[in-house]
């Protein structure tokens, strides 16, 4: 799946337009550090009937022609709901990282989590930034995530990386020493919704550094698909 991203670097104000095919992509499950915090998503998550994962990270496989760069995406009926991730990949030998929703069917998952992730798209934000530019930060870096209710803005996810396993060890426990590959792309895990999980016709997300003073931003909204019996 081919994506183009504009490039922000740290050392200089000057853009550069990165274009990169995903051939396969990797969504990180239950990548939390703190092991009461991934007890609290995994019964989020159970009050919707969904079970509990059967082991911790967990590795989906999605096809990668579901990520998408589009500001709407259609989903039958209107049981989905996004998760902010941050989305690390490679160009040219260089690790860089953008914004990708995790959305998901959740009256799917509690049939199937890996189905449920397939079925629905998943948007990627249109900016990029280098890895090396925040690693050494990674931790204070925060991801934020908004829906529409009742026609108002309301924040729906906030939390540090630093409640997340780092990248490097994910793609070390999935990849092994050879680390991320070459066409390969991998979302890093979420944070905790505030108050439950539920479904929104619009979702805004952000990685935000606060060392840099910078953000990445992206937004979608939903079309919604009558679900046909």
């Amino acid at each position: 799946m081919k994506l183009q991203f504009t490039l922000h670097m740290a050392a200089s104000e000057n853009k550069e337009t990165v274009t990169v095919d995903i051939e396969n992509f990797v969504i990180a499950g239950w990548a939390g550090r703190d092991s009461a915090a991934i007890e609290h998503h995994i019964q989020e998550l159970a009050e919707l009937g969904i079970p509990r994962p059967s082991a911790v990270p967990l590795y989906y496989r999605v096809a990668a022609n579901q990520l998408s760069q589009q500001e709407c995406m259609q989903v039958v009926a209107d049981g989905s709901s996004g998760e902010v991730e941050a989305f690390v990949f490679t160009d040219q030998g260089r690790w860089l990282v953008s914004l990708v929703s995790d959305h998901t069917d959740r009256k799917l998952e509690a049939h199937s989590v890996a189905l449920s992730k397939q079925l629905c798209v998943k948007p990627v934000g249109r900016d990029v930034w280098l890895f090396d530019d925040v690693s050494d930060h990674w931790d204070q870096l925060v991801l934020r995530s908004w829906i529409t209710e009742d026609n108002k803005k309301v924040l729906y996810q906030e939390g540090p990386m630093a409640q997340l396993q780092p990248p490097a060890d994910l793609m070390q426990d999935y990849f092994g020493d050879s680390g991320l590959p070459s066409g390969w792309g991998m979302s890093c895990g979420t944070v905790g919704t505030q108050g439950s999980i539920r479904h929104a016709a619009s979702f805004e997300m952000e990685l935000f550094d606060p060392v840099l003073n910078r953000s990445l931003t992206h937004s979608y909204t939903l079309d919604i698909l009558p679900e046909i019996a």
